[in-house]
């Protein structure tokens, strides 16, 4: 029966209204996701594309403190998935963190539904397919989290909002880049940098083709500020919009800029900074910035908008550069001449290292805040554990190129391990991760950090290889409380931040150098920490941390979901579920939450007989 316009819109706020008081009181989003591949040319090159509802980059997620979001995944794709929400912290609930340590993946015709509550967080974050490498296919979106409204932003709100993705890009796909590692070969250079999915401007004609889309960015001038004579020059105040750049890529740094303009700094991945401009950002793998920028400058032409790799100086990574347009609504003209340059450090890699010191914390901002709840005071906490986790040039493994932390390998088992946790699975983990590099033959393992709950727990990461390595962990923000070139030592302690250091997810660590960061583990669960840069990632740098309260209860943790997907040495504990390509059956992946969520589906039907 075909539903009206009317009825179809109220049954979907009684659904959106009884999932939230089911799930809490608090409100809910919901979305529903179809994964599949498109085709696309960004670069000029037809390739396949992983888009969701047919869009590439995928749609966004809006919500506010402490609101649930529920996201019910089909995959369509041609092999299993998994999202993940990086910066999302899943406060107690690490089963829904969407990577292989916690959740078994979404096989192919399945789908799934995540439920998680985006708790105590503010900011701008981005989700992704976090296995397989697919992320250098695309499948990543935007996540935007609110403030309450009775929580002030600690700036004037901005004329409009802008979402940027950038990201270095193969036109080979995600297979084809996993062929190559596994067969021990490098990614080797990347064929572009693309912006919200799209290729460059003709900023060049030499190394731009005709033909490739581009993104163009319309903004309007304050037409109200300015007099009739500066109206029709196009200069004035201008208005001001909020521009969130996340760095979606594989492996590239790059350098984020926007010709003649200011971009005020403003957040970071769910942190207030520290106001203060720059003319151009180094951004890492898996970063997100936030900035303020002011539509000031005169309009007699568009203006470039630009994301350059960083940190290389061979000419083949000329064409390693994503260039889009910022278009003013009375623009004379179109953008021509060179692009804006980059910073000139070819040989003084200091610029990069002090512009990261120089992000700090906001510290009379009101909002979520990282744990310890409502101190600044992290610089006297007493650290409990210290890890000093080193990485190395990839090497051979038996017979396989591999990367390490601490000289082990991450090897992936088939049972997840937060699930062989909770069943009592044995030998599927071993909770051994050392502290600091041991001086043995690197090996394959999968060796697991056993954390202390409610520990202070400092971790530096030296970087030996040649290139910049972002590392992540799920499930908390941390204090960057120190970085420079060299190696780390006791003394270098003296250099770190103990008063305003930035709180974020996603740190650098430059070649040769070190990075230092401080965190409080109130977040019971199983946590991924790794490389964002996919390469290496994928080829074993990343470990577990095991967060568990000793005092058994629900407060802490969450209990596995209804709908939990089983595999490896749980198999036998899986359920049916719902394949769309073959017909239906009783799927798990819609319930909420078991009792309360056959209530909400009565209350639907019940609500629909007598409307």
């Amino acid at each position: 029966m075909m539903l009206s316009g009317r009825f179809s819109w109220w049954l979907c706020s009684v659904f959106l209204f009884c999932a939230s008081r089911a799930l809490g009181g608090d409100p809910s989003v919901y979305y529903e996701w179809e994964v599949s591949y498109k085709d696309v040319s960004p670069l000029g090159v037809k390739q396949k594309v992983i888009a969701i509802n047919g869009m590439f980059p995928g749609p966004p997620i809006n919500a506010t403190t402490n609101w649930n979001a529920l996201v019910n995944v089909w995959n369509n794709l041609d092999e299993p998935l998994l999202i993940t929400w990086s910066g999302i912290q899943q406060r107690r609930n690490s089963w829904q963190d969407g990577v292989l340590g916690t959740t078994c993946p979404i096989p192919v015709g399945w789908n799934w539904t995540y439920e998680f509550q985006v708790k105590d967080q503010i900011g701008s974050f981005f989700y992704f397919p976090s296995i397989y490498l697919q992320r250098a296919a695309g499948g990543y979106g935007d996540f935007i989290v609110n403030n309450r409204e009775v929580i002030p932003i600690p700036f004037e709100a901005p004329d409009g909002d802008i979402t940027l993705f950038i990201s270095d890009w193969y036109t080979r796909s995600q297979k084809d880049l996993r062929r190559d590692l596994d067969n021990g070969l490098t990614l080797g250079v990347p064929d572009g940098v693309l912006i919200n999915g799209l290729g460059p401007y003709r900023y060049d004609q030499a190394l731009v083709p005709p033909g490739i889309t581009y993104e163009q960015i319309n903004v309007e001038p304050d037409y109200w500020s300015l007099s009739y004579m500066f109206y029709q020059r196009g200069i004035g105040t201008g208005k001001t919009y909020r521009v969130r750049v996340h760095h979606v890529g594989v492996s590239t740094s790059l350098n984020f800029r926007i010709q003649n303009h200011q971009m005020l700094l403003v957040e970071t991945e769910g942190s207030y900074t520290v106001q203060q401009n720059y003319s151009n950002l180094d951004i890492h793998v898996g970063q997100s910035y936030t900035f303020l920028v002011t539509m000031d400058q005169n309009a007699s032409s568009d203006y470039y908008v630009v994301a350059s790799a960083r940190f290389v100086n061979s000419s083949e990574w000329t064409k390693v550069t994503g260039v889009a347009i910022l278009h003013y609504s009375n623009s004379q003209g179109p953008a021509s001449g060179p692009l804006p340059d980059p910073p000139n450090d070819s040989y003084d890699k200091s610029f990069s290292v002090n512009q990261a010191r120089s992000i700090r914390w906001n510290t009379s901002a009101s909002g979520a805040r990282p744990n310890p709840q409502g101190s600044f005071r992290y610089g006297q906490i007493p650290v409990t554990d210290v890890y000093r986790i080193e990485n190395e040039p990839n090497q051979m493994i038996k017979g396989k190129m591999r990367t390490t932390l601490n000289g082990i390998s991450y090897f992936i088992p088939s049972t997840p391990l937060k699930l062989a946790d909770q069943f009592n699975v044995p030998g599927i983990f071993k909770l051994d991760f050392p502290n600091e590099p041991m001086n043995r033959p690197p090996k394959m393992d999968t060796s697991v950090i056993n954390a202390t709950y409610k520990g202070f727990v400092e971790i530096i990461f030296q970087n030996t290889a040649t290139t910049v390595q972002s590392y992540h962990l799920d499930g908390y923000a941390f204090f960057v409380v120190g970085m420079d070139y060299g190696n780390w030592t006791e003394n270098s302690r003296n250099s770190y931040n103990r008063w305003d250091a930035v709180a974020r997810s996603t740190t650098q660590v430059f070649p040769g150098g070190w990075t230092a960061i401080l965190v409080y583990l109130d977040n019971v669960g199983m946590w991924n920490l790794r490389a964002e840069n996919l390469d290496s990632w994928y080829l074993g740098q990343e470990l577990y941390m095991r967060v568990v309260n000793p005092e058994i209860n629900n407060k802490t943790e969450l209990t596995p979901p209804d709908n939990a997907i089983f595999c490896g040495a749980l198999k036998y504990m899986q359920q049916e579920s719902y394949d769309h390509k073959h017909g239906p059956a009783f799927s798990p992946a819609w319930t909420l939450t078991t009792h309360r969520s056959m209530l909400v589906l009565l209350l639907i039907v019940w609500a629909a007989a007598f409307y």
